[in-house]
């Protein structure tokens, strides 16, 4: 398995980051690896989500989790693997919070394709917490 966690804080509430993770249909409005995502059926477990990566066919992922205001996860088989999307929040003190964005790759190539493939996947993982964050604190 092949892992990797980006962690970022905000002066936006859970409630408000929550409000633009669970609003999948404009993901692609603050994810910039996304040139569109749509949300296939309601907002819950076993849900399948089309994304399609800028430049790239599109990709369906099934959402694994969802606890409101705290976690949000899917993943995707890709090449005989499996790619683990989430995002954790956790509030902060100050009445902002904390978010983890964790990528885990699994499967029999994961050792050897992980290391190449995760690290071109998360690259862009900071700079669409930034976004996401934009979007939670402007309203």
């Amino acid at each position: 398995m092949w892992s990797h966690t980006y962690t970022g804080e905000t002066t936006a509430a859970p409630e408000a980051v929550w409000a633009v993770l669970r609003d999948v249909d404009n993901w692609a409005l603050w994810d910039t690896s996304m040139e569109a995502v749509s949300l296939l059926g309601p907002f819950e477990v076993g849900s399948r989500v089309s994304m399609t990566p800028t430049g790239q066919e599109p990709i369906v992922s099934v959402i694994t989790e969802i606890e409101e205001n705290v976690r949000y996860a899917d993943e995707t088989e890709f090449g005989g693997m499996v790619l683990r999307f989430s995002h954790t929040l956790s509030p902060l003190a100050d009445g902002g919070t904390s978010v983890a964005h964790r990528l885990e790759i699994s499967g029999p190539d994961a050792d050897t394709a992980g290391p190449e493939l995760g690290p071109a996947i998360s690259e862009d993982f900071p700079e669409a917490m930034a976004a996401l964050f934009a979007r939670a604190t402007a309203g």
